[in-house]
């Protein structure tokens, strides 16, 4: 997973920041006044093909993590067990074609 975030701060740092200082700066309606930060995060990161390739073998766990944040806005760390089921997805995707995965990344650095 570390690779996705390493890509993810190298190409979305900006986008990034603005969305988490919005977040920070508004605990009870993060949600509303920072949509349009999250919406700027998440094309950003769309775009990159690691990211694309995380997104089609974990569309499943993706999808779970989503639902548990839309029905648990005002408790988001109950869906820590999602987070980790997609991140555990992830580690495991074949991000080169070549077997290479984001854990055999991680692991080199």
């Amino acid at each position: 997973m570390q690779a996705a975030i390493d890509i993810t701060t190298k190409y979305c740092q900006k986008d990034m920041e603005a969305y988490g200082s919005c977040v920070a700066s508004n605990p009870s309606t993060w949600q509303q006044r920072c949509h349009e930060l999250k919406m700027k995060v998440a094309q950003c990161t769309s775009s990159h093909p690691v990211i694309q390739r995380i997104r089609q073998g974990c569309s499943k766990e993706f999808m779970d993590f989503e639902r548990c944040l839309r029905e648990n806005q005002d408790n988001a760390t109950s869906c820590s067990p999602h987070v980790a089921r997609f991140v555990a997805c992830a580690e495991t995707v074949d991000i080169g074609g070549a077997g290479k995965s984001l854990l055999d990344l991680s692991m080199v650095n």
